[in-house]
């Protein structure tokens, strides 16, 4: 009995989670010792922790205070930014705060108000901390993707920086490369860069928000497309070389290139509609701990693994004082299922020798005795994420310098803004790669040329075409002039008068309103019928189900419209003679129509669960072919059989007959 407690006690531990206990004190008979395994942290949201910095100066929309148009409403420029009125302000934390009531915030940039220049912005986002991406990297956009952007990483906090992925409409034209989709690597390419055109061309809604660097897609490659298998994908994070490091960084850098065009080419009379709006950037991951931690904490301004295995470091990379009497070494994922801790150990200590006992008896599955076990676990819970400290995020003072006025000038070549995104005293300049601006400075000449077409103007020459600027837009916005008893219901106190249209309209209409009086809904909600337009709830979010729903827009009783087989209000249920799995699928059996034959039953309207001897998808087919050799005790079976001995008898008396 003693020993059956022993074995629970000591297998506890390795019950409760793959990778997830880092050492056990155990009692065997050479005595009490530490007993060692592969662990590491939990995964957690990273951006509770991260710092962030936004480059070129200025890039901030805000200051000075500037008009912008949405795509929607091109000419209706009824938003404002101001970075010195804290409603209409649009500072860079706000790409990591809480959004409370569907009400979305975000950081923005400056409007395109220079052409043929390229509007380039980098975002950076730095942990100071070796980190390991568990799940994919969502980058949310209000009012449109870019049309060109790239994600890339570093590993050595910013020193240096390779691609991660690229984006674009036409890859091809933009970078030079094909499109490719993730989920068509193989195992052997699972840690290619490629370029996508998945999440940059226009779609005209506004549900397609946001841009994806696929982690569990090429998780799946190797644990299959439920990650169920992940003792595979542990096995080839440890063999396959470069693989762990493709999902290890310390930073990461969006380059935005190009915003988004709203699907048309760039109308230069009205540059105020083109800009980046960022209202969340999602990054899961866990503290890189090299396998000798299964905690990381936030300390003095970073996150710090708690090391075990005698390690020692920000990262447990190297052994401590006194534990050195071999090199250190990460630890191993294999074997499984609990790896290998290759913990540091000290001259002549008795850990050294119990480890390598420890391994060999592994090898030989045998069972080592024990009198008495006692298991304590020195790991504790994690604590809950929690809303990351206002010092970690940068102010948005630093974020919203004034918009330099920079002269108009001559030139032959696209001039780019400058660039302080990377660490260091001497900035470098914000200029895309080589095969990035050729394909700008290309694109922007037959942009001007298309424009010019279709205004009725003669196209200019190549030459010529470099040239085009706008002379009005070449400083800043002027001040937007306010005007007060304006008429916006309540949901505005801010009115302005565009001499383009020769009205006045509502600035800033909150309250999920928006148009010239703020008297219409946004869009993603509907008008509440029984609310007074004055009415702070006149709009109603539509709610629609994002698996049924065509999109995120709903009528005016608040109805979606829902895709094929899908019903209900919010486009969560289905119609008859369809069933729900993650969407509306047609059934393939009933207890009406699509009957399952032959004693067949129907299995949740998805198949028909068929007897022996029948198949087909409505057990409809025998699994016996017409002479019947298929099927198993029938008559042909014995026949054969007894031919067969027939024919073995046959022969035994012809042998006794030649005798």
């Amino acid at each position: 009995m003693l020993y059956l407690v022993a074995l629970l006690l000591h297998c506890l531990p390795l019950a409760m989670g793959q990778y997830d206990i880092c050492k056990s004190w155990v009692t065997t008979d050479d005595g009490p010792s530490w007993e060692f395994y592969a662990c590491q942290p939990k995964a957690m949201r990273m951006k509770d922790y991260v710092t962030v910095r936004v480059d070129p100066a200025g890039i901030t929309c805000g200051d000075p205070p500037e008009r912008f148009c949405t795509h929607e409403n091109p000419y209706l420029c009824s938003d404002e930014c101001d970075a010195s009125n804290p409603d209409l302000a649009h500072p860079p934390k706000l790409m990591f705060d809480s959004e409370d009531e569907g009400l979305a915030t975000y950081w923005q940039s400056v409007t395109w108000r220079r052409y043929p220049e390229p509007l380039l912005a980098n975002i950076t986002l730095s942990w100071n901390k070796s980190i390991e991406l568990t799940d994919d990297i969502v980058i949310t956009f209000e009012y449109g993707r870019p049309t060109i952007m790239m994600l890339e990483k570093s590993l050595d906090n910013g020193r240096t920086w390779h691609p991660y992925q690229y984006y674009a409409d036409d890859c091809m034209e933009a970078f030079s490369m094909p499109a490719r989709r993730v989920r068509d690597l193989s195992t052997t390419s699972a840690n290619r860069v490629l370029c996508t055109e998945e999440y940059s061309r226009w779609a005209g809604s506004k549900k397609e928000k946001t841009v994806r660097f696929e982690v569990r897609d090429r998780f799946a490659i190797f644990a299959g497309p439920d990650l169920k298998n992940m003792d595979n994908l542990y096995t080839r994070l440890e063999s396959a070389k470069g693989l762990k490091d493709f999902f290890t960084v310390t930073d990461l850098r969006m380059r935005l290139l190009r915003p988004a065009l709203g699907g048309t080419y760039v109308q230069r009379e009205n540059l105020y509609k083109y800009f980046y709006a960022v209202s969340n950037i999602e990054v899961t991951g866990r503290c890189k701990c090299n396998l000798h931690a299964n905690l990381c904490t936030f300390k003095e301004g970073s996150l710090q693994c708690e090391c075990e295995h005698n390690t020692t470091g920000q990262d447990c990379g190297k052994c401590k004082k006194n534990f050195r009497s071999r090199s250190w070494r990460a630890g191993s994922y294999l074997p499984l299922p609990n790896g290998s801790p290759n913990a540091c150990a000290a001259a002549g200590s008795a850990f050294g020798t119990y480890e390598r006992r420890q391994r060999v008896t592994t090898a030989k599955s045998t069972t080592t005795k024990t009198t008495t076990a006692k298991t304590t676990t020195t790991s504790t819970p994690l604590p809950a994420t929690t809303t990351q400290p206002a010092s970690i995020i940068r102010p948005a003072s630093e974020f919203t310098a004034s918009v330099p006025v920079r002269a108009t000038q001559k030139k032959t070549a696209v001039q780019h803004p400058p660039n302080t995104a990377a660490l260091g005293p001497k900035p470098k300049p914000l200029d895309p790669p080589e095969n990035i601006r050729a394909a700008l400075k290309s694109k922007a000449g037959r942009t001007a040329h298309s424009a010019g077409k279709r205004h009725g103007k003669k196209p200019a020459s190549s030459k010529s075409s470099k040239l085009i600027r706008l002379e009005p837009d070449s400083g800043p916005v002027a001040p937007i002039e306010t005007y007060k008893d304006c008429e916006c219901y309540g949901h505005s106190n801010r009115c302005s008068y565009i001499d383009f249209l020769n009205v006045v309209t509502c600035v800033s209409c909150k309250h999920n309103t928006r148009g010239q009086h703020c008297q219409h809904c946004r869009l993603g909600f509907y008008r509440n019928s029984s609310a007074e337009l004055d009415d702070e709830n006149v709009c109603i979010e539509c709610n629609c189900n994002q698996i049924g729903s065509m999109h995120d827009r709903c009528n005016e009783t608040g109805y979606c419209e829902c895709k094929e087989g899908a019903t209900g209000p919010k486009c969560d249920d289905c119609l008859p003679n369809y069933y729900w799995r993650q969407g509306c699928f047609p059934n393939v059996c009933d207890d009406e129509l699509l009957l399952c034959q032959n004693g067949g039953t129907c299995y949740q309207n998805q198949r028909c669960v068929c007897p022996v001897g029948f198949k087909g998808v409505l057990c409809q087919q025998s699994r016996c072919e017409a002479d019947k050799k298929d099927c198993n005790g029938g008559p042909s079976m014995h026949g054969s059989l007894g031919t067969i001995l027939l024919g073995v008898l046959a022969l035994q008396l012809r042998g006794w007959v030649d005798l």
